[in-house]
């Protein structure tokens, strides 16, 4: 069986998990891209940003919208629905007919295939999901390959793409059938699921891994399916003591752990950060593929039932140390970075701050206020945004209207979404810098009655962000897991990276494969 893939796997992936790397002529299926700009002033941040004002002015906050507070509200930011099947509660506020019908026109797909990589001393499963024509997830081992006669070990190696040799075996697996998701799981140490949108697909996979001890990490950025699985199998997954860790690719690895990286760096109390995403693009510009634009569409479309999932779970609000980190308007000018900015509606807040209230009620820590943004550029792309963000916004709340966005991306997205998603020059021009600016109080200064007098600024860099990135990052999430056992939680359970990984050397690995993590300057005011 062959799977398509736009990417081959770098020495130092298959490296790190003893991989053959001789796979000729194997293709994986397209990625889910992140939201960034396709605009000719969207440039990667190149200059130290100057620290100068509070996080979010006062003249900088936004007046009350319901919109975005359904979207940004303290605990978390976007919004997946939930359906029946995933519902903890069996049978209440069950979502609309149409989004139903819109989960049977995708579960008609044919079936996920589970792909076994055997490295020498661990299993670990990558999951694929083929779609026929249309595949819209990650084939996470594979990045960007060298083209080489023979590797190390004689292994003949092609022009072009290398194949998997002889001894890697291959599990085929139907996710609407249990048995064969266990066969699968009692083979490996930990699965990477690939497999989306989680919000069909994520579930049976996690609970095959947990009935058979097997640890689990994924990539999804669907706040919904997330926050869902740990109220569901934290207790389950910790009483086994396996790990299921969920958005481990670009979505929200580099946010998380750069929220830790700057208060690591601060010499004090780290009480805020506000974070900044620039993606940048080629002279052939970006495209994203529409698997992130499908999960979004299928959010919106039903985002009740997250804000009902928040309501009953009646958690104790995090503390707020230090001033209350004001919004911004939901168009902002970033002076530090030159350039205008819009809210992230993706998974980083509701991840961060799941992270930070592990963090304190588990370890003690001060818990890190946080809001995330994506700057978009000159006025032209302000522009252009909002006319698609209007589009989406009406169109998202018909079943007509979600069809319509679903079969024609390029069209409703103005071109920022398509099926075919971004050519391998497009893949091999971008990048992305998430700058993130912290404030907090140096040490022996206390938070109460006063300001902050400390500022920081920190970025995480990497390359392209879902074919490049996400693939570096879960796997070294994974090997992180499977090598820093002793700085992990000590139970298992469902967490975030943060949570996870907040005392490995997982940093570090990141660092020496192209995700640079790094200050940029430091004041005390």
């Amino acid at each position: 069986m062959e799977v398509q893939a736009p990417w081959a796997p770098t020495e130092s992936l298959l490296e790190d998990l003893d991989l053959p790397s001789d796979r000729a002529d194997e293709k994986a299926p397209p990625t889910p891209k992140v939201n960034g700009t396709n605009d000719e002033n969207a440039t990667c941040v190149g200059t130290t940003p100057l620290l100068t004002g509070n996080l979010a002015d006062a003249d900088e906050e936004a007046p009350p919208v319901d919109l975005l507070e359904d979207l940004t509200d303290d605990r978390t930011e976007e919004e997946i629905p939930l359906t029946a099947k995933e519902d903890a509660r069996a049978g209440e506020n069950p979502p609309p007919e149409d989004l139903l019908k819109d989960r049977a026109e995708e579960e008609a797909s044919p079936i996920s295939k589970l792909v076994s990589v055997e490295s020498e001393n661990e299993c670990i499963l990558e999951s694929i999901y083929d779609s026929g024509n249309e595949c819209n997830t990650d084939k996470m081992l594979d990045s960007s390959w060298s083209n080489q006669d023979e590797d190390a070990t004689g292994r003949e190696q092609h022009s072009g793409r290398p194949t998997l040799s002889s001894e890697v075996g291959i599990i085929i697996c139907d996710i609407t059938n249990p048995a064969s998701l266990d066969e699968m799981a009692k083979q490996a140490t930990v699965v990477l699921n690939c497999v989306g949108p989680y919000r069909f697909y994520g579930e049976p996979v996690i609970k095959a891994c947990i009935e058979n001890g097997t640890s689990c990490i994924d990539i999804s950025g669907e706040p919904q399916f997330l926050e869902l699985m740990y109220w569901k199998y934290h207790e389950k997954a910790a009483e086994k003591g396996v790990y299921i860790i969920g958005s481990s690719g670009f979505d929200s690895i580099p946010a998380d752990l750069g929220v830790i990286y700057t208060r690591d760096k601060m010499n004090g109390t780290l009480t805020a950060v506000e974070s900044f995403l620039t993606i940048c693009s080629g002279p052939e510009g970006l495209s994203i593929h529409d698997g992130t634009w499908k999960s979004a569409v299928y959010g919106f479309g039903d985002k009740s039932n997250l804000k009902k999932l928040r309501n009953e779970s009646d958690m104790k609000p995090v503390p707020i140390v230090g001033p209350k980190l004001k919004r911004r308007w939901p168009i902002s000018y970033c002076r530090e970075l030159s350039s205008y900015s819009i809210p992230f509606l993706g998974a980083d807040v509701s991840v961060v701050k799941r992270t930070q209230r592990y963090l304190h009620e588990n370890l003690e820590q001060s818990p890190v206020q946080y809001a995330a943004y994506v700057t978009v550029g000159g006025i032209t792309s302000v522009i252009k945004l909002m006319f698609a963000g209007l589009f989406f916004l009406f169109f998202v709340r018909f079943g007509i209207g979600r069809q319509l966005l679903i079969k024609f991306p390029w069209l409703f997205s103005f071109g920022y979404f398509s099926k075919q998603g971004p050519t391998q020059k497009q893949i091999d021009a971008s990048s992305f810098t998430m700058t993130f600016f912290g404030q907090g109080f140096s040490q022996g200064v206390s938070p109460v009655k006063n300001k902050p007098n400390i500022r920081i600024c920190t970025q995480v860099k990497g390359p392209e962000a879902g074919y490049v990135t996400t693939p570096i990052a879960m796997v070294q999430a994974a090997m992180t897991l499977l090598n820093d056992a002793a700085d992990l939680p000590k139970a298992g359970g469902v967490f975030t990276p943060g949570a996870a990984f907040s005392r490995t050397k997982l940093i570090d690995r990141l660092n020496e494969r192209g995700i640079e993590f790094s200050v940029i300057s430091s004041t005390e005011v």
